[in-house]
């Protein structure tokens, strides 16, 4: 299947910047940490699992994983992060929900609000906008390891409830229960994945473009831009045209 996913469009917006490796580091050695507290034996702790094969998809040395356990068991200074979910709306009616990994409540709270006031946008209640979306699996592999067919099956075969395949890559969609048990599948047929993590995935979708879509997407940039936000997601499609001039 030619194009992009919605959730490419959504999440990644490839080329709209370059990575900030430093920020994607961090993010990624929060996860390992708060996972490791459950335990620090991958084997049995799935969370760890998942976020140590994030951390090698994006290249972390060794080391790093390493003393992000060593710091989470123990091993050095602790620090306690807490999960805190933020919703809202951001210009032109699109629903957004910020995912966040902070030692500070206080300060997040107050840095997300600043974000949606500046780019014109609001935040919600509890729940004012998670209902428009599913709480998802993904694991995406490259196109090359499978053919659709066989993606399709092997999926299926391993719990999955869909899969989606494009030009440059196969979306599998999991409960979110299952997503530890099909990763594993997967990944004894197929090698390790891409992207295996938890996703909120639109009901529905809002097309964006020009100065609203402009907007949004500084509203996207300074919540990923702030430490303790591991994820922002939103029902927004950006158009190509857009994302064309984004990238020129």
């Amino acid at each position: 299947m030619a194009g992009h996913s919605q959730f490419k469009n959504i999440m990644f917006r490839k080329g709209a910047q370059d990575k900030k490796r430093a920020k994607i580091f961090t993010k990624l050695i929060r996860e390992i940490t708060v996972a490791a507290k459950i335990s620090d034996d991958p084997s049995s702790n799935p969370s760890l699992r998942t976020a140590i094969n994030n951390a090698r998809a994006e290249n972390m040395p060794k080391d790093n994983i390493e003393r992000a356990i060593k710091k989470a068991t123990g091993g050095g200074e602790q620090e306690n992060y807490e999960e805190i979910r933020y919703e809202g709306y951001g210009p032109g009616g699109t629903a957004v929900i910020v995912d966040a990994l902070t030692d500070n409540r206080n300060r997040t709270a107050s840095e997300v609000r600043s974000a949606f006031t500046k780019f014109g946008g609001n935040l919600g209640e509890t729940n004012s906008v998670t209902f428009m979306f599913d709480r998802l699996g993904l694991i995406q592999y490259k196109p090359e390891v499978a053919t659709e067919e066989a993606m399709f099956e092997a999926a299926l075969e391993a719990g999955a409830s869909n899969v989606e395949s494009f030009d440059d890559s196969h979306d599998i969609f999991c409960e979110p229960h299952d997503l530890s048990h099909v990763r594993d599948a997967l990944t004894e047929k197929f090698g390790d994945p891409l992207v295996t993590k938890l996703i909120w995935k639109p009901k529905n979708t809002v097309d964006v473009d020009g100065h609203g879509a402009e907007t949004l997407m500084k509203l996207i940039d300074a919540l990923e831009d702030n430490d303790d936000v591991q994820t922002v997601s939103g029902n927004y499609i950006f158009s190509e045209a857009f994302l064309e001039k984004m990238n020129a």
